[in-house]
């Protein structure tokens, strides 16, 4: 049966192997108690930054364009949950049930600015589209630093000034407020939810890439005039991709806000370097290389936590295995050389059939 499948479909078995064989071996290392607290509670932000890094190629790599807003639509879809989780806390009681619907109401949230975002700035190519799709994700992360949300028996109070301006009632509990964000957010985001949007994310972007409307976005990102010509609805499809690469990223912001206890949006959270970082997972990986974004993903997100008892050297090495993974993936020798090396498997499969 395998002789008979296509390249593409091998590659995708292997890629859907290699994660659920990665997801099997962390449990049962973790429930035999051979992983650490520290690299136990990183599996959620693994599962984060693999989600980001898949979605973000499909923009980066599949429709090739260069999107530096992802960690804004990340910060839209875990606020949006977070917002719902701690309102509805009292009143779902059922976890899975409550984070189910917060994961919707991210990834839709998420979509919705996708769409508004994607209408006017996909006409922009190359460096401006990079500029500001950048400008978003800041202009996102500081209007969520300035709102103030506050509930009580009367409704919803809105604020940009502070907490004390929300003219609540005693008993009214402050939401979103300002810089401190969000506390008291259920963390309802374990390792196993985290896998399955892993699992969910692959399928639909391989699918994706896979079928008619992704062909459509690889003819325009290889040539744009030709796809044009040929009567490639080319809005259409830029808007698809870029609108399901926000929904994505909206998903992991969810995961990402109910695991925490407190959620703020800071610059290490969702601004430029943690738009920029994604961007490394992609590049590092391989562009337009879906596997690769996960493998680099896993890598530079366990390297640091791994290497920190080398305090003296942690981010030496961390910068030397940067620069051998980019020499590996785009130096032309490297190249020529897993050309040679994967032909020469080849042909001695094939003598030995």
């Amino acid at each position: 049966m395998l002789k008979k499948m296509n390249k593409n479909t091998k590659s995708n078995l292997i890629t859907y192997g290699i994660v659920i064989a990665a997801f099997v071996i962390m449990q049962i290392l973790i429930s035999t108690g051979s992983v650490s607290s520290l690299l136990e509670g990183l599996m959620v932000p693994l599962c984060v930054y693999v989600i980001l890094a898949v979605s973000l190629n499909l923009v980066v790599g599949i429709l090739g364009e260069l999107s530096l807003g992802h960690a804004g639509f990340m910060c839209v879809g875990a606020f949006s949950s977070a917002f719902f989780s701690k309102c509805m806390r009292d009143v779902i009681e059922n976890g899975a049930v409550r984070f189910l619907l917060a994961m919707l109401i991210g990834i839709v949230v998420a979509a919705v600015f996708g769409i508004i975002i994607g209408i006017p700035v996909l006409r922009l190519k190359g460096d401006y589209l990079a500029i500001v799709t950048l400008a978003f994700g800041e202009i996102i992360k500081n209007l969520v630093n300035v709102l103030f949300i506050g509930k009580d028996s009367s409704g919803f109070h809105f604020s940009t000034k502070d907490a004390m301006s929300l003219n609540m009632e005693p008993d009214g509990m402050v939401i979103v407020n300002g810089p401190q964000g969000i506390t008291g957010t259920p963390q309802d985001a374990t390792f196993l939810t985290g896998f399955i949007m892993i699992l969910i994310t692959l399928f639909i972007v391989i699918n994706l890439i896979n079928s008619r409307d992704g062909r459509a976005i690889m003819s325009i990102r290889d040539n744009r005039i030709a796809a044009e010509s040929v009567g490639i609805n080319i809005t259409k499809y830029k808007l698809m991709a870029f609108t399901i690469s926000a929904a994505l990223a909206g998903g992991a912001g969810v995961l990402y806000a109910h695991n925490l206890s407190t959620l703020t949006a800071n610059t290490n959270n969702f601004g430029y370097n943690q738009s920029i970082m994604i961007l490394v997972f992609v590049v590092l990986g391989g562009i337009g290389n879906i596997r690769g974004s996960i493998i680099a993903a896993v890598v530079l997100t366990l390297l640091p936590e791994l290497l920190r008892g080398l305090s003296d050297y942690r981010m030496l090495i961390y910068a030397i295995v940067l620069i051998l993974m980019m020499l590996f993936n785009w130096a032309p020798k490297a190249i020529e050389w897993r050309e040679k090396y994967l032909t020469f498997g080849r042909k001695k499969k094939e003598a030995v059939k």
